[in-house]
């Protein structure tokens, strides 16, 4: 049986060699842009969302290759994500990976832009990519998928419901629907993208599997915020203790440490039953995943 963390570090190599290839390069005019474009997105980072569509899709039986484009579109909605959630208008920070964010690198015009420009190349990716191999109405209803997931129904509008709750108290329900948009929208279209693809695969396994997916977006948030309590920002790429710092709304300040991490076993063990009856030699990068999220450090 293949390790699945040596899986996953071979899919980590290959889609960072995908996004290499979709991204122009820095001597391609707008020179300042595209550096920015690269320097945000290939920057480093976990990956989990194209670990996600690699591993949903190869449980379902496809080829790796197959899967490119919504791997690479779905990590481009993030980087852009990631460059505008630390402009000074939102988070405000000053460090994204360990390193400066990227508009402390570039400026803030250019991060913008950068932004912008990573959001529609993600959506250009999932129209022309000819290693796509799947109906008209796939390639339709995946990028429909990715839009609603990266709108103000999804991430985008879970940013927005985070910005108006700095401050306030929130009930666990709405903090768990801020964060089902926040974070677990990109989380959850990964999974569903890939199914998409599985043309052969019914409804019941793409719920099942949406369950899932669900269940570690929540997880993912929830260790997220702990981490900004334990965590030290050498470690986590970034400035530990922020949200806390900017009085936000989290899970440990909900239900205190213990019980968030708690409630973060109880989605763990949920997203693993969600895919039992999925075949567990195919299925084993989804389980390591869930596991990844669970107890990462960073």
């Amino acid at each position: 049986m293949i390790d699945p963390a040596q899986l996953a570090d071979n899919w980590r190599a290959h889609i960072e060699a995908v996004l290499e290839r979709w991204l122009p390069s820095e001597d391609t005019s707008p020179e300042r842009l595209h550096a920015a474009m690269r320097y945000a997105t290939l920057g480093g980072g976990k990956r989990i969302r194209p670990l996600l569509v690699y591993g949903t899709g190869h449980a379902l039986g496809l080829d790796l290759d197959s899967l490119n484009a919504p791997a690479a579109a779905v990590e481009m909605i993030h980087a852009y994500s990631l460059i505008h959630d630390d402009l000074p208008a939102m988070d405000d920070d000053d460090i994204r990976r360990g390193r400066p964010t990227c508009h402390r690198q570039f400026d803030e015009a250019t991060a913008i832009l950068a932004g912008d420009a990573i959001q529609s190349l993600a959506f250009h990716i999932l129209a022309s990519d000819p290693s796509l191999k799947c109906l008209p109405d796939t390639r339709l209803a995946m990028i429909d998928a990715l839009a609603n997931a990266a709108g103000s129904r999804g991430m985008a509008g879970g940013q927005a419901i985070d910005l108006t709750s700095v401050g306030r108290e929130l009930s666990l329900a709405e903090l768990e629907n801020m964060h089902i948009h926040k974070t677990g929208a990109l989380i959850r279209v990964s999974v569903r993208m890939a199914s998409l693809c599985a043309e052969h695969a019914d409804e019941e396994i793409r719920q099942k599997l949406d369950r899932y997916a669900e269940c570690i977006g929540l997880a993912f948030q929830i260790r997220d915020d702990i981490l900004d309590v334990e965590g030290d920002t050498e470690t986590l790429g970034k400035t530990q203790g922020a949200d806390i710092a900017r009085n936000k709304p989290t899970f440990p300040s909900l239900l205190g440490l213990d019980e968030a991490k708690t409630h973060a076993r109880a989605l763990h063990e949920e997203a693993l039953k969600a895919i039992e009856s999925l075949d567990p030699a195919r299925s084993q990068v989804l389980r390591w995943i869930a596991d990844f999220v669970l107890n990462r450090l960073h």
